[in-house]
């Protein structure tokens, strides 16, 4: 029995599956994690990893790093949660209004999933409509109404001129389901089709621009700035769900799309400095449905930890060190992954192929790069795959994400690169008869 199995053992008699977080779970048992510094994690049986996970996409610097751990030790001594605000969440908010042109005011709350939750509440408060539209198979939370479809399969899905709302979760409202339009990924033509149907009861299009289920692929300029010409013609809201990728560019993602300015963009994972997280900020006028002082209050909204000092403190800094210069770094750093990754492929002489942008990238057991979630679906096969490669690669010392997806943090330099480069190459040459 080692130290992880014992870990298991103890958790599986207190948790369903052993654990709070099914993300962790591997078999024969999960990693237990006793340090990490800078881009290594040190699991509880001494074995160090490079880590291209960052704990889901939320450690732009990485483990540990000194500034963030100086300027939280300080906030500890201070006291780490109030029932009076904090000149923290001032500060914080102010860095964060000025990096994004379309922040004119903001909320801080405790996860990315609260900030679509509340995205999509404030877009309902604001419009007076009902209905949220969201692309096939993009993660938004748990939230009932985001995460509609993100799981949907060839069986359920249904045609792709009008696809279905499936639930993820058993016991889904049918009525959440009908307030959900479904409209396909990186396909203007269809999408603003599905619109024009549901156009007088739609408040918000929710979308990411780089979903991590649909394949870790950029969104084309013509299919957002056709949802951007829509919502402006029917008085809708557009919602961007940057929670992931606000990390692509100083201002986010949305920077890719000049003159594109959502309504509202939530915001999460890697703007907490490695603590628990979320945000929504925007048009000033469509915010100040939560203004406490308005006559009429059109969206209460409030949260016992949200805002709390230890997170402004860590994610501010964070956030400054995240200057444009690092941004761009870290960006070139990802692009000579890709490359890296593709030009192993190429060497190793399988149907594979890599995908992703800003600082992100995802491996696919598909020999042409996928552009919308029915493109971007797993098979069986393809499953089993991936998983081999992982295995590999997490017994060759990297930590990925279970989709076969790599993130980079500041802390990272091309030698980390050159070695995963290296890893994936020789594990796919082990792979080459099972394509």
């Amino acid at each position: 029995m080692s130290k992880s199995s014992e870990l298991y053992d103890r958790g599986l008699k207190v948790m369903p599956g052993g654990c709070s977080r099914n993300t962790i779970l591997r078999k024969p048992h999960p990693l237990y994690v006793d340090k990490g510094e800078g881009c290594y994690v040190t699991d509880i049986e001494g074995v160090k990893r490079i880590d291209f996970a960052n704990n889901m996409c939320s450690l732009i610097h990485g483990h540990a790093h000194p500034a963030i751990v100086e300027a939280v030790s300080a906030q500890l001594a201070k006291g780490t949660a109030f029932t009076v605000g904090t000149e923290a969440e001032v500060q914080f908010a102010e860095h964060l209004v000025s990096r994004s042109e379309s922040f004119e005011k903001m909320r801080f709350v405790n996860s990315g999933t609260e900030a679509v939750m509340s995205c999509l509440k404030a877009s309902r408060a604001f419009t007076g409509r009902s209905k949220i539209a969201k692309a096939e198979g993009a993660y938004h939370g748990l939230y009932d109404y985001a995460e509609v479809s993100q799981t949907s399969k060839p069986e359920n899905w249904g045609d792709a001129d009008s696809p279905k709302s499936v639930p993820v979760a058993y016991g889904t409202p049918q009525a959440a389901l009908d307030d959900v339009v479904v409209i396909p990924f990186n396909e203007p033509e269809r999408a603003v089709k599905i619109l024009e149907e549901n156009a007088d009861d739609i408040a918000c299009v929710l979308l990411d621009l780089m979903p991590h289920r649909v394949g870790l692929v950029p969104a084309n300029e013509d299919f957002v700035r056709a949802i951007d010409a829509w919502v402006r013609k029917n008085g809708s809201l557009l919602v961007f769900d940057e929670v992931i990728t606000y990390r692509s560019n100083y201002g986010g993602a949305q920077e890719w799309y000049a003159g594109i300015k959502p309504d509202l963009t939530a915001m999460g994972k890697m703007i907490g400095g490695g603590f628990p997280v979320g945000a929504l900020a925007g048009r000033a006028e469509v915010m100040d449905v939560m203004d406490p002082l308005a006559d009429k209050v059109l969206f209460p909204h409030s949260g016992t930890f949200s805002a709390n000092p230890i997170t402004m403190t860590a994610g501010r800094v964070a956030m400054e060190l995240f200057d444009k210069e690092a941004v761009e770094r870290l960006n070139k750093l990802a692009l000579y992954a890709r490359n890296s990754i593709a030009e192993a492929i190429n060497l190793a002489d399988v149907p594979a192929c890599v995908t992703g942008g800003g600082s992100m990238f995802r491996i696919h057991m598909k020999e042409k790069a996928p552009v919308s979630y029915r493109d971007a679906y797993v098979s069986p096969k393809e499953s089993a795959l991936t998983k081999t490669l992982l295995d590999h690669l997490f017994d060759s010392g990297f930590m990925m994400i279970n989709t076969c997806s790599g993130v980079l943090s500041t802390v990272m330099t091309e030698v980390e690169i050159d070695k995963l480069a290296e890893a994936v190459h020789t594990g796919f040459k082990k792979m080459q008869n099972q394509f």
